[in-house]
């Protein structure tokens, strides 16, 4: 196809960094589609009262200090069942299905031992291991396939940017269906390139002006110019922070699963 017009690149892509994912938790950070977390004390305790053994001024501040990360978890294997997850061997999420992301969860920087079964089936177990969490904000996303037909399951730790993004929006794409090869996305038919061969697993990030858009998604090619097999009406607003998980089979009928080629679009701040 000839191109006469200028493209504008509006990203870099980003490999995320290897780990685990789980789902659909409730908890209390920025944004997201699952249930707020309620931050009220219910001790019986009124405001300005101290009950026995609570800290003093100066052990408050101390425990403020104490490092802190946002952790919100996704579901995006397309042929795994609805999960449970055991954080410390309990049991902090149940029935969660594909596709369910979380709102963030506060907890304290440091190791967990996490793992994720099939629901109500605790001896089928899909993950158990270690996870390190560091301080600041996090998306565990499940990628892959349990039948790994097209990849492994391979869960990873994409580490999100919910700074204020200014006037503009802040968009990250997430590359998560097993069987569609790396991807260019575009709009206004080509004329804008947002995102340059992102790959199964990868993340990138672009800025753009609020308003309406239709995402063009493409195979990869030099001159972003692929036949395009999905598009998408998204209106970001200006000043928010969103994450587009490319989900889903680009052929479901002979995928494990049938689960359509889809993009599931959360705002994370």
């Amino acid at each position: 196809m000839a191109r006469d017009h200028t493209r504008r690149r509006a990203l870099a892509v980003i490999g995320t960094a290897g780990g685990i994912a789980l789902a659909g938790c409730t908890g209390g950070g920025n944004g997201g589609d699952g249930n707020e977390t309620n931050n009220e004390s219910d001790d019986g305790m009124g405001d300005g009262e101290m009950g026995d053994g609570e800290m003093d001024d100066n052990e408050t501040e101390d425990e403020t200090d104490e490092p802190m990360a946002n952790v919100r978890v996704a579901h995006l294997s397309p042929d795994a069942p609805n999960v449970d997850v055991y954080v410390g061997g309990d049991p902090v999420l149940e029935d969660v299905p594909y596709r369910a992301v979380s709102d963030y969860l506060e907890l304290a920087a440091g190791t967990y031992q996490v793992m994720i079964t099939a629901a109500g089936d605790s001896d089928t177990v899909v993950f158990d291991e270690e996870l390190e969490i560091p301080e600041g904000e996090f998306t565990i996303a499940a990628l892959g396939e349990l039948s790994e037909e097209n990849q492994p399951f391979a869960p990873s730790i994409l580490e999100d940017d919910v700074s204020d993004p200014g006037d503009n929006a802040r968009v990250r794409l997430v590359h998560a269906s097993p069987d569609a090869p790396a991807v260019d996305v575009t709009a206004g038919g080509g004329e804008t390139v947002l995102f340059e061969g992102a790959e199964f697993g990868d993340a990138a990030t672009t800025e753009v002006p609020g308003g309406e858009y239709t995402l063009e998604v493409r195979p990869a090619t030099e001159n972003n110019d692929g036949d395009v097999v999905g598009t998408f009406d998204v209106a970001p607003e200006g000043g928010s922070v969103y994450t587009a998980f490319a989900v889903g089979y680009l052929q479901p009928d002979s995928a494990p699963a049938d689960e359509a080629f889809d993009l599931e679009v959360v705002m994370d701040a």
